[in-house]
């Protein structure tokens, strides 16, 4: 029988010693995070108690603008005679059934960063500790990073929601406790889609089937959502039998075997004093989640181990230019398929070896993280559904008034579409250099020039993007070519400037330390540069609005000066938001040479 060894002499503990107490260490490495996120919020309020209170600030008058728009809505959806409260409960529905598909995206990326391509995984599988135990401590960081914002927003809805149906003090109380056994089963369900796609990835059969299952659900997706010729005798039908028809394509939300079902089911009940009905489907949500976290939690470590091998065993994910090497050979191929992006970058003009150097290592970084470029799919993908429906807008938009509404809606969504890329994707770039970075700080390239070489392949990637977005979504809403080219434009000094914004702060508040995109960002200077990025999008589209060359209503005569300050202060606005950060981070990175 093993014996623990004495640690008090420097000799580690035996494997079963700390396998039969799994228990102590996960509750050693919980104490020990928490001990370092509580030193990190202390370290933030030192750093800048300014940038600390403006951001405090802006959460707070998130919540109580959430809270307020909420109330405005739930008000308005009750306010229809005899349909208010039948409208109310399908919109409940509707949301936690989206809410919960995106749950389990989000944990499903987030769990296959944190298990196979975290460095503090890698490094507690080295420890004489029990795989079953660091699953458990990663599922537990995963779910968390997975579901804060999904209980920040829906915090405010309920709450109003609460307000609204005037429930008793013990809904606040209960609400809580149901959100909580909620958010384990897409954790549990993204956690081990996870594994599965670890331990599959590279099998060329997995990914034919996950290709057809996309194409398939895009598919089925476009046929449920396709448009309905409308019965002659629909007017004259009665009110339910219209309500249903209405509805008829968000009856999926009420499906029994959902989650998202009985947390609905569960909150309403309780809303109106059901305690009993409410109580079962609480139950049920309890039992489902006590069972599936059960087997998370203890049985998952085979299957946790099993990916890892398959991860750090494999090359690459794809098929390796199968097409190339049945062309040039196995060696030829391998030659010359490294060369393919460098022959691109040299077919452009202006650029030194040293810079195409620097843009070609981004983008094979970029494009070998799974993690990257897997969370990029997902959010044009969201962007892809938001787009198509943006035709069914075109058909109702007659008025001038709804017409500048609707197309500067769009502008915002696309500009903070914008800021969600910039601060995620572009923030990070510096910092990923790691302690690597006094590597090429000795080169004859300079820090300097590799910031400027990162802002300028993140402005032309993001531009690409933003524009075609803009251009797409114009000819869906039907907006004349000179309206098209008045948001491509509006939409490209933003591209600029927030790309400045986040390279700047990114060479302001680096994390040397961390090599996880998600991580570096969860920081002091990521939080900072998205509220800064959305002020910058609210601020901007405002006063676009405000300086339109065209008019609101026929009524309305246009002045060309208050559109010449509008743009003037839009302009300069830019300038302040994109320039400046960007000058303190070059003058930050020169800093590192000397």
């Amino acid at each position: 029988m093993n014996q623990p060894g004495p640690v008090g002499l420097g000799v580690p503990p035996s494997r079963d010693c700390w396998s039969s107490n799994g228990g102590s260490v996960l509750g050693l490495i919980l104490r020990v995070n928490v001990l370092q996120a509580c030193r990190r919020v202390a370290d933030l309020r030192r750093q800048s108690k300014l940038l600390t209170t403006i951001i405090g600030l802006f959460v707070a008058g998130y919540a109580v603008l959430a809270f307020w728009l909420f109330g405005v809505g739930l008000r308005f959806a009750g306010s229809f005679p005899g349909l208010g409260h039948l409208l109310v409960e399908r919109l409940m529905f509707l949301l936690f059934a989206c809410l919960f598909a995106l749950l389990v995206f989000s944990n499903l990326v987030i769990s296959y960063t944190n298990l196979f391509r975290n460095r503090e995984t890698s490094f507690l599988l080295t420890l004489p500790i029990p795989p079953q135990t660091v699953f458990q401590w990663k599922f537990i960081e995963s779910v968390l990073l997975a579901s804060w914002a999904f209980l920040f927003l829906v915090a405010p809805l309920l709450t109003a929601y609460g307000l609204h149906a005037r429930v008793a003090w013990h809904f606040y109380a209960v609400t809580p406790l149901a959100l909580v056994l909620f958010i384990v089963l897409p954790g549990v369900l993204g956690a081990w889609a996870a594994c599965q796609v670890a331990r599959f990835l590279d099998r060329r059969t997995f990914q034919v089937a996950a290709l057809v299952l996309a194409v398939a659900g895009v598919a089925g997706a476009a046929f449920w959502l396709r448009s309905q010729p409308v019965a002659e005798d629909f007017f004259d039908a009665r009110i339910l039998v219209v309500l249903d028809q209405l509805l008829a394509k968000t009856r999926f939300s009420e499906a029994a075997f959902l989650p998202s079902y009985w947390l609905s089911a569960g909150v309403l009940h309780w809303a109106e004093g059901a305690v009993s009905g409410a109580a079962f489907f609480l139950l049920v949500l309890l039992s489902y989640a006590l069972f599936f976290g059960w087997l998370a939690a203890w049985h998952t470590g085979g299957l946790f181990v099993e990916a890892v091998s398959a991860v750090q065993s494999r090359g690459s994910v794809f098929w390796e230019w199968d097409w190339f090497r049945r062309l040039q050979g196995r060696r030829l191929g391998r030659a010359l398929a490294p060369r393919l992006l460098d022959r691109a970058l040299g077919w452009l003009p202006g650029l030194s070896s040293d810079v195409q150097g620097i843009i070609a290592k981004d983008i094979r970084l970029f494009w070998r993280d799974t993690t990257q470029w897997g969370q990029t799919l997902v959010l044009f993908g969201l962007l892809g559904v938001y787009i198509l429906n943006l035709r069914h807008f075109s058909h109702q938009l007659t008025n001038p008034f709804w017409v500048h509404l609707v197309s500067y809606l769009n502008l915002g969504a696309c500009a903070l579409n914008l800021a969600t890329l910039t601060t995620r994707f572009v923030f990070p770039q510096f910092s990923l250099e790691g302690k690597r970075v006094w590597i090429v700080g000795m080169g004859p390239l300079g820090l300097g020039r590799v910031v400027m070489a990162k802002y300028l392949l993140a402005c032309v990637a993001s531009l690409g993007l933003t524009a075609g977005l803009m251009a797409l979504s114009s000819m869906m809403l039907k907006l004349p070519g000179l309206r098209t080219g008045f948001f491509v434009l509006a939409v490209s000094v933003m591209t600029f400037a927030m790309n400045g914004l986040a390279m700047g702060l990114g060479a302001l508040y680096p994390n040397l330390k961390e090599d996880h995109p998600g991580k570096i960002v969860s920081g002091f200077g990521g939080t900072c540069c998205l509220v800064v990025s959305f002020l910058y999008v609210v601020a901007a589209v405002v006063l676009l609005a405000v300086g339109t060359p065209w008019p609101w209503s026929p009524e309305v005569e246009v002045s060309l000066v208050r559109v010449a300050v509008c743009w003037g202060l839009f302009g300069l606005l830019s300038v302040l938001v994109g320039y400046i950060p960007f000058r303190l981070g070059l003058r930050q990175v020169r800093r590192f040479e000397v």
